[in-house]
């Protein structure tokens, strides 16, 4: 109000618009006391409006105020004329109507200033601790400097409704109605609220007729919002939440959750279920299924729309792939592969098994543009050659992994190469190459000495370049799976001089018999897995594995005609690490002795032909399979 009788106070809009903007410049305000702007005052008693007073008074009660109060000399007057019962009101309703013309949101939260007898809530005042009459320590921010903005639905709450209607923890606040000050502490419990923004400020204006009308408190949300004392505004803002609440729980969805969420849910579903489905839902989820962690590792396996447009475009988007597999794409040629290598430079690992219409030109590019490969499995590709091979040991000095079962064309001139150049091999697989031979085992054995797995399955390698796999201090897994010229002294040497050996797999070779087998089950210290399907034992061997050897868990003597149902006893009996024991087609195993070695070794998997069946149709009951819907279909 002092701002209003001030000889400025036209200007006030103007100067609060441009407060960031220009320097403050002194006030020339002719009230000698605190300013009526900095504090609303409320009475103690239930009834604060005058009849015939409005909210505005006019231009003439203002001078009749000013008057009077320049004509007094003392703070103690002022105090005294501020505080009189009969010039209350209109002070508080001049500062209302003042006040409603500020914006809210440049007012903030306002405190609760005490005094015997009286509550003052001071918007923008700097209360004093144990406050008394004397006004003259109050600090006045005028011109509404300092002050932050505040949106009152994003304050927190931080008083909770008592049971007795106050404030639970000394909190400021009201209850249920009573206004009335405490006659021992002096305090008194009037609920408080935001001031009223300009666009309701006459409504909340003219239910003001009372403290406990027009205030319900600090910001704050009651949480008995529909009490009969509460305000018009705290009700309307108490709504308001509520409706913005209950929208929000309406409209849920999974696409609230963070985009980081959502791309590991749809990480768990393969490339066609996320290109086929979860990217048609909505846009939304389209762009997340185009993130490019879902385009780092792609399996595009077995799909037949795979062609080479798809890659191109795959490799013009998405340069940052590390891992494609396109087996059984017929699709897919040369031209899409070689696209795929020139964009993609930092690609790692590629499998493409039994796609025939690749040759050496895919291959090549692949060498030539993705120098990072650690991985090409290549198993089943009739028009591959040496050509492709040398490119990878020229390029490609980081591979690790490389399958080349098949592939027919290739020669020891190739894996001589290869081997040469790629000095960190691990696993090597070769399988029916009919013309990779001896050499090739030696030029591998000599330049490659990280190699852990070799497989030579079908090829023509003879005992002499098997003995120089003994080299190998690293190798763990050993497949000389039909060997035609593989001799028992070649396969002991290699078992003693290949300490870290756990899998060896024998299959198909005639020459392997029982003296072989009982050297493998004693110096074989670290072996888990012996392959011995259709190979020359008798139940001496699987007596020497269960006697001599403590670590073999996996044997399988399948298609051994001479195992009899003492043999297939005793290693159980006798194996302490035993965990599977292969019986297929051994005719001389009657399959009552393998039902009682069921109920007697539990921990022992019997593999046989009625064994198998009896777990087949174990496992499609226990998925809900019943003869009675196979018969009515």
């Amino acid at each position: 109000m002092g701002h209003l009788l001030s000889k400025n106070g036209y200007r006030l809009k103007k100067r609060t618009r441009k407060l960031n903007h220009r320097k403050k410049k002194k006030r020339n305000c002719f009230l000698q006391g605190p300013c009526m702007l900095c504090f609303i005052i409320h009475s103690n008693s239930s009834g604060i409006g005058v009849p015939g007073i409005t909210v505005g008074i006019g231009a003439a009660a203002a001078s009749k105020f000013a008057e009077q109060y320049a004509s007094l000399a003392s703070p103690e007057d002022y105090s005294n004329f501020l505080l009189s019962p009969r010039e209350l009101p209109g002070w508080e309703g001049q500062g209302r109507s003042l006040l409603s013309t500020v914006p809210a949101k440049l007012i903030t939260p306002p405190a609760l200033f005490r005094t015997a007898g009286v509550s003052v809530t001071v918007p923008i005042l700097v209360p004093v601790p144990g406050c008394t009459s004397d006004y003259t320590e109050m600090v006045c921010k005028r011109k509404c400097s300092e002050v932050q903005r505040c949106t009152p639905c994003k304050q927190p709450r931080c008083a909770f409704a008592a049971p007795d209607g106050g404030l639970e923890n000394g909190g400021v606040g009201g209850g249920g109605g009573d206004t009335s000050s405490n006659s021992e502490t002096g305090h008194c419990h009037l609920p408080l609220c935001p001031l009223p923004s300009s666009s309701s400020s006459s409504s909340a204006s003219s239910s003001s007729s009372s403290p406990a009308d027009g205030c319900c408190g600090l910001g704050l949300h009651a949480d008995l919002p529909h009490s009969s004392d509460s305000s018009p505004c705290c009700l309307h803002h108490y709504e308001n939440c509520q409706a913005k609440s209950s929208d929000a729980a309406e409209h849920l969805s999974i696409n609230h959750l963070p985009s980081s969420i959502l791309l590991k849910v749809l990480s768990h579903l393969t490339v066609k279920e996320r290109c086929l489905c979860a990217s048609l839902v909505c846009k939304y989820w389209r762009d997340l299924c185009l993130d490019f962690q879902f385009w780092k590792q792609i399996d595009l396996s077995g799909l037949q729309q795979v062609n080479d447009d798809l890659l191109v475009k795959i490799a013009s988007r998405r340069q940052n792939v590390t891992e494609i597999n396109i087996s059984d794409c017929r699709g897919v040629h040369d031209h899409g592969v070689s696209s795929l290598a020139s964009h993609c430079p930092g690609l790692q690992k590629y499998t493409a098994y039994r796609c025939k219409q690749l040759g050496n030109a895919s291959l090549s590019a692949l060498a030539t543009h993705c120098p990072l490969l650690v991985k090409v499995h290549v198993g089943n590709q009739d028009k591959l050659t040496d050509e492709a091979l040398k490119k990878l040991g020229e390029h490609c000095s980081e591979l690790k992994d490389i399958h080349l079962g098949q592939c027919y064309s290739i020669t020891d001139e190739g894996m001589v190469a290869l081997a040469r150049g790629c000095p960190k091999l691990q696993r090597l697989y070769l399988q029916e190459n009919k013309m990779v031979t001896d050499r090739s085992v030696r030029a591998v054995a000599e330049h490659c000495p990280e190699l852990q797995f070799v497989g030579f399955m079908g090829c023509p390698v003879t005992s002499q370049g098997v003995i120089h796999l003994t080299a190998l201090r690293n190798l763990t897994v050993l497949d000389l799976r039909h060997i035609s010229e593989l001799n028992n002294e070649t396969v002991m040497e290699v078992v003693r001089k290949c300490h870290n050996l756990s899998s060896l797999n024998l299959c198909l070779n005639w020459s392997i018999n029982d003296r072989c087998v009982e050297i493998i089950a004693k110096e074989g210290r670290s072996l888990k897995e012996l392959y011995l399907v259709s190979c020359k034992i008798t139940d001496h061997a699987l007596i020497a594995i269960g006697q001599y050897s403590s670590t073999i868990e996996t044997v399988d003597a399948g298609w051994c005609k001479d195992i009899t149902d003492h043999g297939a006893t005793q290693i159980a009996q006798s194996s302490k690490s035993l965990r599977y024991l292969g019986l297929m087609r051994c005719d001389k195993v009657n399959e009552e002795t393998v039902e009682r070695l069921v109920v007697q070794y539990p921990h022992i998997v019997f593999s046989t032909v009625m064994q198998d069946c009896k777990r087949t149709l174990e496992r499609a009951y226990q998925m809900g399979w019943s003869p009675n819907t196979s018969n009515t279909s």
